[in-house]
């Protein structure tokens, strides 16, 4: 039986002890693990679940926030200086490809005592084109482009996920805008849904709210469960038709 665990379920600036980023860990049956997002809480919360570098082989990267990407360098330093460990892989959109290490990770990363460093020095990178999805496992995942910052219409890459285990269909959001229409085959599709909701009261308009998630039909709230929220007092969410709000640390198995 393969499973999710929800090394965290909170929002990009949650702070304490009871909650982290929303990153997720797939534990496939045979033991191997994909990490879904690595922020910069990465080291915290995969400690506190009982894991760490060394269980990290396989990394899936949605997009470059650094509550996706911020853990990265914690990874990628420990991995390769640690004689235990091979780089891991690193599954990434080809829009990100050249961006995750020029824009996000050198700064930091490329300064050891190599004569030339970059990206694969620390993992092994596999840029994912629209049309192809990649596999793990023997799981297809398929790269569903969201809506999550639209500045001057330049859309900034982000891509959730959309995947089966043992037959039952999963759609991951990752992070992104309150979009149906967009989104409805995904919807509709699913057994079960994911999905990044903000439940403060200051909405910043680049996550789906859960005032707006409360108006979709109920045979989509039905099989949805919400994360990537804020700390603080939640709503009703079984109340409101939702299967409820993901709790740091809670396993979903498949």
């Amino acid at each position: 039986m393969s499973k999710l665990l929800f090394l965290g379920s909170g929002s990009a600036f949650t702070v304490g002890a009871n909650n982290f980023q929303s990153n997720i860990l797939l534990i496939h049956d045979n033991n191997q693990k994909l990490l879904l997002d690595c922020g910069s809480d990465i080291r915290f919360s995969l400690y506190q679940a009982g894991f760490s570098h060394l269980d990290i082989t396989d990394i899936y990267i949605s997009h470059l926030h650094s509550d996706h990407v911020g853990g990265l360098e914690y990874i990628g330093f420990n991995t390769k200086f640690d004689p235990k460990c091979d780089r891991p892989n690193l599954y990434i959109h080809e829009q990100l490809k050249d961006d995750i290490w020029q824009k996000t990770l050198a700064g930091g990363m490329s300064f050891i005592n190599e004569s030339i460093v970059e990206i694969n020095s620390f993992f092994k990178l596999f840029p994912i084109a629209s049309d192809r999805g990649f596999n793990w496992n023997n799981i297809n995942f398929k790269l569903i482009k969201v809506v999550h910052i639209n500045k001057y219409k330049n859309l900034m890459p982000s891509y959730g996920l959309f995947f089966a285990i043992n037959k039952h269909k999963i759609f991951l959001t990752t992070d992104t805008q309150f979009c149906p229409l967009e989104l409805s085959q995904y919807y509709e599709e699913a057994d079960s849904i994911y999905q990044d909701c903000e439940t403060t009261s200051h909405p910043t308009e680049v996550h789906a709210h859960y005032q707006q998630l409360k108006e979709l039909p109920s045979s989509i709230k039905n099989k949805m469960w919400l994360y990537g929220y804020q700390p603080g007092e939640l709503p009703s969410a079984k109340a409101d038709g939702f299967q409820g709000f993901v709790k740091c640390g809670q396993v979903f198995n498949f």
